[in-house]
């Protein structure tokens, strides 16, 4: 049988290198991978134009489009990105801001609205600070520069929510730091911090809330899914298992290097550390695979997706992923 060719877009992580640099064979297909330097033009050019057979997507917006029963997509139960949130909510420290309450009524910045770093990060800020969400204004737009995050193509929400698009001169980091806008949820830094006084972290211990949260919760909180076309999916379902399998396999090889402490694979010097941190604390696995060991996870983010009306109702989790043999926790 001839070998498929497929394209598949993602930002570049290590536990996907062994796919990219082809040291991982995938049964039956020759895999194009075009790597990408952010996860918004992923999904932009694959939401909005399909242009890969295979993606890297936001976690948020498979699960928007599927809500709505006629998503273009399936997905696997493979994670590229995962990234605890506490750490990337920034405020100006002349606005009074002290503890989360803080924020009610207040006005905060954000990217997108729909991104799924600020659903996760919303949804801690109501589930375990007891803030009112209805209360805040909230203004989207790019963070270093002026205009829109992307071209995002995710369903309008279910229910009007209070949202402002920066349209001024200024990016929202700028707003940020002169007090225009009182705080900031973002996916990563904004530049302004660390330059600027008056920039700071709303939890400046975050690491502690992030790892108290996992071990309370079993929350280590996904932002990317991997992601097919419904249609191709539909011809060729093959391809999901061969394609979950190299994944698979790729992600236990980068855990071998991670590990090896006769050299860094990374510029880490407290790489070994960090290692037995993460066997303490996520029995060795932080990235894992599959369904169960992801089930609190996804869990949360369906239910926070729900109280933030992007979704109607609770999708079960065996819903949202095309069934795969060996994939309850890999």
């Amino acid at each position: 049988m001839s070998r498929l060719s497929l394209t598949f877009a993602c930002c570049r992580y290590d536990r996907m290198e062994a796919i990219r640099e082809g040291a991982v064979a995938i049964e039956g297909i020759d895999l194009n991978c075009i790597t990408l330097r952010s996860g918004r033009e992923v999904f932009d050019r694959m939401v909005g134009g399909r242009e890969f057979d295979v993606a890297e997507l936001s976690a948020s917006e498979f699960i928007s489009l599927a809500g709505r029963g006629d998503s273009p997509f399936v997905a696997l139960p493979v994670f590229p990105s995962r990234v605890f949130r506490h750490g990337y909510i920034f405020i100006n420290t002349r606005r009074g801001i002290r503890v989360p309450k803080d924020l009610e009524g207040r006005r905060v910045g954000l990217p997108l609205y729909t991104q799924t770093a600020a659903i996760w990060a919303r949804g801690h800020l109501a589930h375990q600070f007891d803030v009112d969400l209805d209360s805040i204004g909230w203004v989207q737009g790019a963070v270093e520069k002026t205009g829109t995050h992307g071209r995002p193509h995710a369903p309008p929400l279910l229910r009007p929510v209070r949202i402002e698009q920066n349209t001024g001169a200024e990016p929202l980091g700028a707003l940020l730091a002169r007090g225009a806008i009182d705080a900031l949820i973002g996916s990563r830094k904004p530049d302004e911090f660390g330059r600027h006084p008056d920039v700071a972290r709303l939890f400046p211990d975050y690491r502690a809330l992030e790892r108290r949260l996992y071990q309370e919760t079993g929350i280590f909180p996904i932002m990317h899914l991997v992601a097919i076309r419904r249609d191709l999916y539909q011809r060729q379902r093959w391809i999901a298992q061969s394609l979950y399998n190299a994944f698979v396999e790729s992600k236990r090889r980068a855990r071998t290097r991670m590990r090896y402490a006769g050299s860094l694979s990374t510029m880490l010097p407290w790489l070994v550390d960090d290692v037995e941190e993460i066997d303490d604390v996520f029995g060795g696995d932080a990235f894992p695979y599959g369904l169960e060991a992801n089930r609190a996870t996804l869990q949360a983010l369906i239910a926070y997706m729900v109280e933030q009306h992007f979704i109607a109702r609770a999708i079960p989790i065996e819903d949202l992923f095309v069934p795969l043999a060996g994939a309850v926790a890999t």
